[in-house]
């Protein structure tokens, strides 16, 4: 985790983390299911290097500890096109880090450019799993950990810690950002429903609501930076 802390944490404005994320490979128990064999035959994949994926995976996935949280990496598609297609990205104002269900952290270089097709998303992150790099020209550009979000937060350092959740305090999102320091860590759920958990908990400062009942995580990032922008983009 030193290459975070070297390389973003002294320029970063706003850290932005998809916490509990619901993106992994395909866990052992379930590599044998007839769903997951007839997946990845028909794609002509190998189920130990291919992403959970609760639109095929579904028979597997029943019973499995957490399931509500797990098998939907097209939520973190989505919610990192919002972010990693904002100005304040390509400008290295905001910091995006996805940390997974499984403790693992994927930390992004403001050169990335994602794919737009879900397909070849799928593809890159598969690849990331097993190799833990995505480089070119010598760069590095995408970079994956094992760490807790503890862990995570430890390296960045943030001199605040808030999390958006409809369990916190009702505000805008506008007052939001206005009333945050440099360098403040903003953690959003990347998962379909639910809550953060206890250890997620512990860790956030202060919690507010932006809605009364819940949005998408894609949504919530992207009005999360549209107003950042404002405060930043005179």
């Amino acid at each position: 985790m030193d290459s975070i802390k070297n390389k973003y944490s002294i320029t970063t404005m706003l850290n932005i983390i998809l916490a509990e994320s619901s993106i992994e490979l395909i866990p052992e128990k379930l590599r044998n299911h007839p769903s997951v064999t007839s997946y990845c035959k028909k794609f002509k994949k190998t189920s130990s290097t291919t992403l959970l994926d609760n639109s095929w995976h579904f028979g597997a996935m029943k019973g499995l500890n957490n399931e509500i949280k797990r098998g939907r990496p097209d939520i973190i598609h989505l919610t990192l096109l919002s972010l990693c297609t904002a100005p304040a990205f390509y400008e290295n104002k905001i910091k995006i880090f996805v940390h997974t269900i499984n403790d693992e952290v994927i930390s992004f270089n403001n050169k990335t450019r994602l794919p737009k097709s879900y397909h070849r998303f799928q593809g890159l992150i598969e690849k990331l799993f097993l190799t833990q790099k995505i480089e070119t020209d010598d760069e590095i550009l995408m970079e994956l950990h094992s760490s807790s979000l503890s862990q995570l937060i430890s390296e960045i350092k943030p001199t605040k810690i808030i999390g958006l959740t409809t369990k916190g305090k009702q505000t805008t999102l506008d007052n939001l950002v206005q009333q945050i320091p440099d360098n403040s860590c903003i953690i959003i759920g990347g998962f379909q429903k639910g809550h953060f958990n206890q250890d997620t908990e512990k860790i956030i400062n202060e919690s507010f609501s932006i809605n009364e009942s819940s949005l998408e995580a894609h949504l919530v990032a992207s009005r999360l930076v549209y107003e950042y922008e404002k405060t930043i983009f005179i």
